[in-house]
């Protein structure tokens, strides 16, 4: 990735030590919506934000929720 390129990751630490879903809430939306809003004031462009669950993952981008 370029030096205006980011990526969130997040990590949930009850999703870690279960068999939770990663699957992202409401909570996560909107952090993804205000991250990618602060990128943007600074130039630069956040690539998508991943919630990692115990033994899968979430990509905002793929689940078709980045631009909502």
């Amino acid at each position: 990735y370029g030096a205006g390129e980011k990526v969130a990751i997040l990590s949930k630490p009850d999703l870690l030590l279960s068999s939770g879903n990663p699957e992202p809430s409401e909570n996560d939306r909107q952090f993804t919506k205000r991250l990618k809003a602060c990128g943007e004031m600074m130039g630069i462009e956040l690539l998508d934000h991943l919630i990692i669950g115990h033994s899968s993952y979430v990509s905002l981008r793929e689940e078709g929720l980045w631009n909502q």
